[in-house]
């Protein structure tokens, strides 16, 4: 955006990050989100860590598209199948293949370091045309939080 250009960011999609370590709530407050009249048309996110995705079982269906990323941790894989599976989602809802929607919701694995999913929805030119990083939201289990925050590398 140049200095004398308006700011254009309420025209582009918003994309909300559901993040958290194993166990703390993020599937559960998606179905929760879901089951909410102003979120029923939002496109889902769900990256998978291991051999059998699980968690797109989990979230009750949905009338958008939901789309799994089962190639490994998203911060991994974040240059190619995120950024893909974005552009995927927009070409299909402008070609009329899914329903439309409105949003995107994504939900991390347990094991995602969001920043690299952020930096890329600020800093990547053809995904920040069209979308805008709405709000990060942390699910933290209260009873297990103390030792996984001390279980990680400062």
């Amino acid at each position: 955006m140049g200095l004398f250009e308006s700011d254009k960011s309420a025209q582009r999609l918003p994309v909300s990050l559901i993040t958290g370590f194993l166990g703390s709530g993020k599937t559960t407050l998606l179905n929760r989100l879901l089951r909410h009249d102003g979120m029923k048309d939002s496109a889902v996110i769900i990256n998978e860590y291991g051999e059998v995705s699980l968690d797109h079982l989990l979230v009750e269906r949905v009338d958008g598209e939901v789309a799994v990323l089962a190639s490994g941790c998203i911060c991994c894989t974040i240059r190619s199948d995120l950024e893909q599976t974005l552009r995927d989602l927009l070409v299909k809802r402008d070609r009329g293949e899914i329903p439309p929607f409105r949003r995107i919701l994504v939900e991390t694995t347990g094991l995602a370091d969001p920043a690299p999913i952020v930096q890329l929805l600020l800093n990547n030119p053809l995904v920040s045309h069209f979308l805008r990083l709405d709000t990060v939201v942390t699910t933290v289990d209260a009873v297990n939080a103390p030792h996984q925050l001390g279980s990680v590398p400062k």
